[in-house]
């Protein structure tokens, strides 16, 4: 602990930095349970398990949230405007490695009357807030004009945060660093084809999510924010997750994630507000889930009725150790965590 005592002092002067950035910003902070009854639906995702006991004795089948998602929406459905929070997530099966940890820290944060791309500029204006602050110790107090040096270094790397950042679709994406017009093979048996001309192992049983990874992380993550960071975003509407469909070209939701130096920051939307629709994609999990081996956890009809009541919004889940770790130029999760998972599960 000793050794890394330098690092963990910015890591705690940048979490109360996040906080005056959305105070300046007029958000209110709210808070949401970490222990829950539908901790979430999403096949990928593996929660933390547990069994709640009241003082009767009675028990309940309980899990750890990957995410605040859920709550914070029933929160804007209450009539909450812009909200963030600074919280502990959870997820099970997680390598201990220099990029995962079991249990990390994740802001989260919405916009009413809003969407993808209003998110995108709050992240900017956040990470060149941080930058400013950590690296030229400029009080909140102060009014200095010099706003210093926007270019980072990242284990070696320049990369130029200055606004506006990159802005790729994905379909922009796989054409350019795959080499796939995805556009003409978003159905599976097309993306499949295509994977196995670019060398990917694809397995019978493999859907169309899982082609489409394993093609995007060999061959395009790794390129992305490596000079800028990049905001990917329209992804298939197949992994819409809880973003709505685009009016546009309704094979594509307005969804975004964060990448700098090949490294996925952040996961946006622009809200799914259809009770409904939102019913039918969690029905959908639940049974991803099943044909996946894992657990189904109660559907939350709280959660669904809430979207149905949610003004037009667009919210963020960005994860601050990763964030953390390219401001201060660390290139392991477990320097930049008090206590990470590979020490206190030492065998």
């Amino acid at each position: 602990m000793t050794d890394k005592r330098h690092i963990l002092e910015k890591r705690f002067e940048l979490l109360k930095l996040v906080r005056e950035f959305f105070w300046s910003k007029n958000f209110i902070e709210v808070e949401t349970p970490t222990i829950v009854a539908s901790p979430g639906m999403e096949p990928n995702l593996v929660p933390f398990e547990t069994i709640a006991i009241d003082g009767r004795g009675e028990k309940y089948n309980a899990g750890l949230i990957t995410s605040p998602e859920y709550a914070m929406k029933k929160l804007l459905a209450a009539g909450f405007k812009n909200i963030f929070q600074i919280c502990k997530c959870f997820r099970n099966s997680e390598p201990f490695s220099g990029l995962h940890n079991p249990e990390f820290t994740m802001v989260e944060w919405y916009r009413v009357r809003s969407d993808y791309t209003d998110i995108m500029r709050d992240t900017e204006e956040l990470f060149n807030f941080l930058h400013k602050q950590i690296y030229y110790q400029i009080s909140k107090r102060s009014k200095v004009k010099d706003q210093g040096s926007r270019i980072i270094i990242y284990q070696g790397k320049n990369i130029d945060i200055s606004p506006p950042w990159e802005r790729i679709s994905v379909c922009e994406a796989f054409k350019k660093y795959a080499g796939i017009d995805l556009e003409k093979n978003l159905d599976k048996k097309s993306l499949r084809e295509k994977a196995k001309k670019r060398g990917c192992t694809i397995n019978e049983n493999d859907s169309f999510f899982d082609i489409f990874f394993k093609i995007f992380l060999t061959e395009i993550e790794q390129k992305l924010g490596q000079n800028k960071p990049t905001f990917i975003y329209d992804y298939p509407i197949e992994m819409a997750a809880l973003s709505r469909q685009k009016k546009s070209d309704k094979r594509f939701a307005e969804r975004f994630e964060l990448y700098i130096a090949g490294l996925e920051i952040a996961n946006a939307y622009s809200e799914l507000t259809d009770a409904n629709e939102q019913l039918k994609r969690l029905r959908t999990e639940a049974k991803e889930r099943k044909e996946l081996g894992k657990t189904i956890f109660p559907i939350d009809k709280e959660f669904v009725r809430a979207v149905g009541k949610m003004p037009p919004s667009a919210g963020i889940a960005l994860g601050l150790d990763r964030l953390f770790m390219i401001l201060l130029d660390i290139n392991d999760i477990n320097d930049i965590i008090p206590f990470p998972a590979k020490d206190l599960f030492k065998k």
